[in-house]
This record gives C-alpha cells, structure tokens and sequence, in this order.
C-alpha cells in the first residue's frame, strides 16, 4: 500500500506543481500511515524532490515519452501504481493533468476527484474537499473505491519543504502505441508560462489593439509575470489563443491576478477566481469586474500603467 504521486517536469525540469503534489502526497501518506512513492517522466535529476518528502523516486526515460501524450502517460501511471500497490494516486490540475487523471481513473477502476484543494478530512470514509460550481462553492467528496484518484487544484496547498533521505530507482516502463503521433510542437521561450506564475497581467479590449500591448509586457517584466488576454482579445488576433484564460480558455489560480481593461464576463471571471489578490483597472466603475476584486482603480489605463510602471522600477530600484 503507498501513496503514488506523479511530478510533471517540462524539458527536464520540474513544475512547480511537482513540488506541491510531493508536499501533498507526503501529508496524505502520513495520514494513510503508508508510504510515497513519486513518479517522474524524463526528469533530469530527481533528488530535487527530496526536499518535500519523496522518499523514493521512481525515474522512467524514454525518448518516446518526450511529447505528453495522455494515454501514453496514463498507461505509465497505471504500471507504476500496480507495481507499487499504490491505493491513492495524486496529479496536478494543469492543463495535461485534467487529460491525464480522468484516463489514470478508468485505468485503475478508481473513484476520480477533481479540483481538490486540501487534506482529506477523513480517511474512514475518504473524504476530501474539491471546489464546485466555477469555484463559487464548496463540495465534500466520498471517494469509495479502493484506489482513488485525487487532482489537485493548482497554488491549493501550497509548497513544504520536509526532507528526507530519499532514494530513486529506474523503472522499465511499457510504452503503448497512442495512436497518434506528433509533427511539430511550438513551444514559447525566455516568458514566465501562465501554468508556473505567481502573478498575471492580463488585458482585455479596453487596450483598443495590439499595438499597445508593449506596456502591459512591460508591466508584467517588472513583476516577474505572465501576461494573458481575455477571450475577445484571442479571438480579434491581439494576441495568441495560448494567452487567453477564462473558463474557456486556461484556469489561473496565481497569488495575484492584474486585469486591465477588462470588464469581467462571467466566464472571465469563473477562470480566475481561484487567484488570491484580483486587481481591477478599468474606466467603468459599474464594471463586473470590481466586485470580485480585491482591489480596484477606476481610470485609463494609459495613464494607470505607466505611472504603475514607473513606482514599481523606483521602488526595486531601491
């Protein structure tokens, strides 16, 4: 019996989200009085995970595996946790991990649990508390299987360091044929990704076209950010559809969330609602937007940004 976790890795580096799921596994294991045992796809050195409690690290390569595949990958996850008799399978909530839980469960004949955002609250029966309705509320789930699937909602628990002296094995895992293959993968360099950021500057129509978006990329170099779009803002070609966050587009869940010039759909605002700060700029001060906001600043942004721009580089600057 163990606590199997799997920790996404990105060109041999690990997620943060890798972090998070170890430091969550951990805690579900001391509860389950069992073991964690952490699965890595292509990582280049998985000792880093030590630091939050793995304490052992089974490593596959295969350049097959190279590409995310969900059925691929899920086939991995299921040989390993039959292999290590593991009775709670944890994965992230990012974009492969809703693909990939979702087939993990049908694999394992497991009770799936989505969007979960702390410990279980009890182990007998194993109950644990997921975000429901567009995170407006919350639900308190029975998983009765015997194996059960948890995925876990992004920047939910959080990162805990607890090192151990953990140990890494290599695993011979079997590669299925996915049916499909992959020709050309394009991948954005040298920017902090939407998935990975603590903050978010994202703007909406109110920036009148693309050719302005050059103080909202610099906005978000001062911050360390990843810059986003609103969902008219992808369509009209201001700016690629992998920007573009919203209940239909990518779910932000970072500690702080800028919105400029966006006046808050209703699906606008079911995407990030799982940000911790939500700052509004925007012109209209019946915007939708301002009342999920923390904090909010009726003005255009033209004139907001910069003057914003410049006290954050004075103030790093001293």
């Amino acid at each position: 019996m163990s606590v199997l976790v799997f920790a996404d890795s990105s060109e041999g580096k690990f997620k943060k989200t890798a972090f998070e799921v170890v430091s969550y596994g951990k805690k579900v294991a001391e509860q389950l009085e069992t073991t964690i045992v952490v699965l890595t796809i292509n990582a280049s050195d998985s000792s880093e995970l030590y630091n939050y409690g793995a304490e052992k690290v089974i490593s596959v390569s295969n350049d097959s595996l190279k590409t995310f595949n969900a059925k691929q990958y899920a086939a991995v996850v299921n040989e390993v946790a039959k292999s290590e008799n593991a009775t709670v399978v944890v994965i992230d909530s990012s974009i492969d991990g809703l693909y990939l839980s979702p087939i993990v469960a049908v694999n394992l004949d497991a009770g799936y649990a989505s969007n979960v955002v702390d410990l279980p609250t009890s182990v007998s029966p194993f109950t644990v508390k997921r975000k429901a309705f567009s995170n407006k509320a919350f639900s308190n789930t029975v998983i009765s299987t015997s194996v059960k699937v948890i995925g876990l909602a992004k920047n939910s628990y959080g990162v805990h360091e607890n090192m151990v002296s953990g140990t890494t094995e290599s695993f011979e895992a079997t590669v299925i044929d996915a049916g499909v293959t992959s020709e050309k993968l394009d991948k954005v360099t040298g920017t902090v990704t939407i998935a990975d950021a603590e903050i978010v500057v994202s703007a909406g129509r109110g920036l009148k076209g693309p050719e302005n978006w050059g103080m909202i990329e610099e906005l978000a170099d001062v911050l360390g950010a990843a810059t986003a779009c609103s969902k008219p803002v992808s369509d009209l070609g201001w700016r690629p559809h992998a920007e573009h966050v919203g209940q239909t587009g990518k779910p932000v869940a970072s500690n702080l969330y800028i919105a400029i010039g966006i006046s808050g759909a209703i699906q606008h605002l079911a995407g990030i609602n799982a940000s911790k700060v939500k700052v509004v700029i925007n012109t209209d001060p019946e915007a939708p937007f301002f009342k999920a906001a923390d904090y909010g600043i009726v003005g255009d942004a033209f004139e907001v940004v910069p003057k914003l721009i410049e006290k954050l580089k004075a103030f790093k600057a001293a």
